[in-house]
């Protein structure tokens, strides 16, 4: 029994505007099959079987008001000429620069236009293969514990584990890496941005949500009302789902 992530859930006012955002950012095509917005590669809503960590926009009342998200998407490119190109293609379709106490540094640390923030990354070998997503990135205080809940809950590999880092990504080798970097500055407020689970055709939903409680996650109200995906947080916090196998 394991879980594999498939989205990426950002939350917005304007979630078919953000959608669209974030489908010129990363080359993908925004569909909307219900309320929410889903950007992912063409050929439309791939469900139970996503072909890609895809990003979900799901609309909601309130601004973000955060100072810094928890968790953010780092973008590939593959020269530098692709990196300059990109940020200014996205600072025209409204994104803005973004000082989070980055210093000097290769990349471009940009928000969307509701202020999600997100970093566009000089080429870099590790993230040749990809896709547009490079890594889904999550501060933490402790990366070893987060590496320890996380490489238990899912079906993803360990590729790296230190006192400042943890990285996993699918056993397959393909698709973003998920990167857990120790910092300081760690908040406990609810996110704007979180990650979506998935069972696997023929597993047990709530048989998964037992299992991952036991491992430490807890249950998480944010008002959600009936709705057949538990929210869950690991055990610094981190909200996530487990999303139900139709859609």
């Amino acid at each position: 029994m394991a879980l594999r992530p498939v989205q990426v859930n950002i939350k917005a006012v304007d979630a078919a505007a953000i959608g669209r955002f974030w489908a010129e950012a990363l080359g993908w095509h925004a569909y909307s099959p219900g309320v929410t917005t889903y950007v992912g590669p063409a050929g439309g809503l791939v469900w139970p079987d996503p072909v890609a960590v895809c990003v979900d926009v799901v609309p909601v009342p309130s601004p973000k008001t955060a100072a810094k998200n928890r968790t953010h998407l780092d973008l590939a490119t593959t020269s530098a000429a692709h990196q300059a190109e990109l940020v200014a293609r996205l600072l025209a379709l409204g994104a803005t620069p973004v000082d989070v106490g980055q210093g000097d540094v290769p990349w471009t640390v940009l928000a969307d236009p509701e202020g999600n923030e997100f970093c566009v990354l000089e080429p870099r070998d590790v993230y040749r293969d990809t896709g547009p997503i490079a890594a889904v990135v999550v501060d933490c205080a402790d990366p070893r514990a987060m590496a320890r809940f996380w490489g238990e809950a899912m079906d993803w590999s360990l590729h790296e584990v230190t006192d400042d880092q943890a990285v996993l990504r699918s056993a397959k080798g393909t698709g973003p890496y998920l990167e857990f970097l120790r910092s300081s500055d760690v908040t406990t407020a609810p996110d704007r941005v979180h990650l979506d689970l998935l069972p696997y055709p023929g597993d047990d939903k709530d048989a998964e949500v037992a299992r991952l409680r036991a491992l430490g996650a807890g249950d998480l109200d944010l008002g959600q009302g009936e709705v057949p995906w538990p929210c869950l947080t690991d055990p610094e916090g981190h909200e996530f789902c487990v999303l139900a196998l139709s859609k």
